[in-house]
C-alpha cells in the first residue's frame, strides 16, 4: 500500500458545521461513533468544541471532543476523540430546531475556512453539513445556495451537481429552476459543458479511464422521433455528436423511463438528465437515506449528505447518519484517486 492509498497518510477531510440548529451536529457525532465499522477516513469538524460537547451530553452519547489547532493534528486524535477546529464566530446560541441569524456568521465561516484548508492542501476534501438558506438570506447571504457559494469561493466557472447512490451517478443538466424555465434553458452548449465536467470528474475522482455517459431525452419516449417534441433532435442529439467528436463516450438521447433500471445502469458510468427530478427520483428511490450530493467542476473535492437540516428531528438523536457517512467515504475515495493520479498512478 502506498501513502496515497492509506487514509491516515492523507490530509484529513474538513467537515463543516452546517446549520447548527439542524441535525448536522448530531449526525457528525453519530458518524464518529460508527467510524470503525463504517471505515471512515479521518475527518475534523469546523465548529465550537464546547457546543459539540454539550450536544453529546444532551444526547447521552459518549463522544469525547478534542479541540485542535490545525488539520495536521486531526488524524492522530481521530481514533479516540472527535477533532474540532474552533471558529472565531460563536454558535453557542443554537437551539435544536430553532434557527437564528445569530449563528449565521459561524456557519459561513465554517464553509469559508474549510474551502481555504482544502485549497491549501491542509484538508484533502470538504464535506458540508446541510445549511438553511432562509436564515443565511436573512443574515445577508447573497448566493442562490451552497453550491454557488462554493463556486464563488473557489473561482470555479461553473459547478455541476452529481447525485451518487449505489450503482448510479446521476447529473441534472438544469437544477433548481421551474420546469418551464428548465426547458427554455436547455441548449446544446449547456449539455456539452456539463458532460465535459462530468467526464473529467469520473476520470480524476472515480478513476474511470474512459467514462461512459448516458444522456436522457427531455420528452416522453425521447420525443418519439419528433412526434412528442423536437428537443431531442434539435438540442440533445447534436450535443451528443459534439461530445463524441471530443472523444467522450456518450450515448442517447434515451427515454427517461427506461434508463435507470439495473440492467440499463450497468451500461454507463453516469447518467445526465435534462432536469432536476429526472435525475433525483431514481437516486432517492435506490437509496433514500444514503445518497450523496457531490459538486463537480470545483478545484477541490466537495461532497454533502443528500438531505436537509431536518429541524423536526434536531436534538432527538434519531436522525440517521447514513448519508453523511457515505459522503465522507466518497470524499475519501475521491481524494485517494486524485492523489494517486497526481503521483502518476493513472486512472
Amino acid at each position: 500500500m502506498s501513502d496515497s492509498d492509506d487514509p491516515a497518510a492523507r490530509a484529513p477531510i474538513a467537515l463543516t458545521m452546517g446549520e447548527p440548529a439542524g441535525i448536522g451536529g448530531e449526525i457528525t457525532l453519530a458518524a464518529w461513533l460508527r467510524r470503525a465499522e463504517a471505515g471512515l477516513p479521518p475527518f475534523f469538524l469546523l465548529d465550537d468544541p464546547v457546543r459539540m460537547e454539550a450536544l453529546a451530553a444532551h444526547l447521552g452519547w459518549a463522544v469525547p471532543v478534542t479541540a485542535i489547532d490545525g488539520p495536521s493534528e486531526a488524524a492522530a486524535r481521530f481514533g479516540h476523540a472527535l477533532p474540532v477546529l474552533p471558529l472565531a464566530h460563536s454558535s453557542r446560541a443554537a437551539v435544536p430546531g430553532a434557527p437564528t441569524t445569530e449563528t449565521a456568521p459561524a456557519a459561513l465561516e465554517s464553509i469559508e475556512r474549510a474551502v481555504f484548508l482544502a485549497e491549501s492542501g491542509a484538508a484533502g476534501a470538504v464535506v458540508t453539513n446541510p445549511i438553511h438558506k432562509g436564515i443565511l438570506y436573512e443574515a445577508g447571504f447573497d448566493h442562490p445556495g451552497h453550491t454557488e457559494f462554493l463556486a464563488h469561493l473557489t473561482g470555479a466557472r461553473r459547478a455541476v451537481m452529481m447525485l451518487v447512490a449505489p450503482g448510479l451517478r446521476a447529473v441534472p443538466v438544469t437544477i433548481h429552476v421551474p420546469l418551464a424555465r428548465a426547458i427554455a434553458m436547455l441548449t446544446s452548449d449547456l449539455i456539452v459543458e456539463t458532460a465535459a465536467i462530468v467526464a473529467e470528474s469520473l476520470a480524476h475522482d472515480f478513476a474511470i479511464s474512459r467514462p461512459r455517459l448516458a444522456l436522457s431525452g427531455l420528452n416522453p419516449h425521447a420525443g418519439e422521433g419528433g412526434a412528442l417534441g423536437r428537443e431531442e433532435i434539435e438540442i440533445i442529439a447534436p450535443a451528443i455528436e459534439r461530445l463524441r467528436a471530443r472523444g467522450i463516450d456518450a450515448t442517447g438521447p434515451l427515454p427517461g423511463d427506461t434508463m435507470f433500471h439495473a440492467e440499463a445502469r450497468a451500461g454507463y458510468d453516469a447518467a445526465l438528465a435534462m432536469y432536476h427530478d429526472q435525475a433525483l427520483i431514481p437516486v432517492k428511490t435506490i437509496d433514500f437515506h444514503g445518497g450523496v450530493n457531490m459538486t463537480l467542476g470545483l478545484p477541490i473535492i466537495r461532497t454533502s449528505p443528500d438531505h436537509g437540516t431536518a429541524f423536526g428531528l434536531a436534538g432527538t438523536g434519531t436522525a440517521r447518519p447514513d448519508s453523511l457517512i457515505a459522503a465522507l467515504k466518497l470524499a475519501g475515495r475521491a481524494a485517494a484517486n486524485r492523489s494517486r493520479i497526481a503521483a502518476g498512478g493513472g486512472a
